[in-house]
């Protein structure tokens, strides 16, 4: 880390390296940490109780890390929604519940263990057209059939040219709720955080026809920062006409 003029002791330029390695923690996580740490208060006098209370709350405070990403300043790109695995890349239709042509799509699907950060993240900026959630099954977020079978939140965003992208939150077999802070009118921009997922998930991302997808199978991405795709018409992105 580049040292800071105005930092002229260690304990301060100490402080600012831990500000800038530990990550701060997303707001849905404090009742988790909180109940754990009162387990540890309470049972503070027994040994197994105390730890478990208190690696419970170190264990919650990680998987709700919310780590700061810096988006791509170029025009006429689509991020990563979430951290994870990429597991799948195809042509799908979108979700049934949005109401949206039954045409397929590029769809991304990101695979998020445990050991990942769970926060979402916009795609691409843009106005929130539509939210719709869809009840459904609790299978390993892992296979194929998780995208149609599981319980899913999807959330489409439409640039100010017109473009859309859609995110869809999936449940996973340990994940039992998906929370999505994003309503219709909202305004995002680029890798905003706008819901998380508790415990192992999946993310899909459909994309316009004639994306130029930039990644593939097994690749790691990073939410906000990894680009998924370039929009088929840079120059529209870019806002002038196609």
């Amino acid at each position: 880390m580049a040292r800071r003029p105005d930092l002229t002791s260690g304990p301060e330029r100490l402080m600012a390296l831990v500000r800038t390695t530990i990550p701060p923690m997303h707001s849905a996580g404090l009742p988790f940490v909180a109940a754990s740490l009162a387990v540890a208060a309470l049972g503070r006098k027994n040994r197994w109780l105390r730890g478990a209370g208190l690696t419970s709350a170190a264990a919650n405070a990680a998987f709700f890390r919310h780590p700061p990403r810096v988006p791509p300043i170029r025009p006429g790109v689509i991020v990563a929604p979430a951290d994870g695995l990429i597991c799948l890349i195809e042509e799908a239709t979108p979700p049934a519940e949005l109401g949206l042509p039954a045409t397929p799509l590029p769809r991304i699907s990101i695979f998020l263990s445990i050991f990942d950060a769970h926060v979402q993240r916009a795609p691409i900026g843009g106005e929130v057209t539509a939210v719709a959630h869809r009840p459904g099954l609790f299978v390993s977020a892992e296979l194929e059939a998780a995208s149609e079978d599981n319980e899913r939140n999807s959330v489409v965003i439409r640039s100010a040219d017109g473009v859309e992208v859609i995110a869809v939150q999936i449940a996973g077999l340990v994940a039992r709720r998906i929370v999505c802070e994003a309503k219709v009118g909202d305004k995002l921009a680029i890798g905003d955080t706008y819901g998380l997922i508790r415990y192992g998930s999946r993310l899909d991302t459909y994309l316009p026809a004639g994306a130029n997808i930039l990644v593939s199978n097994g690749q790691r991405a990073l939410a906000g920062e990894t680009v998924l795709a370039e929009l088929p018409y840079p120059d529209i992105a870019a806002g002038a006409a196609p």
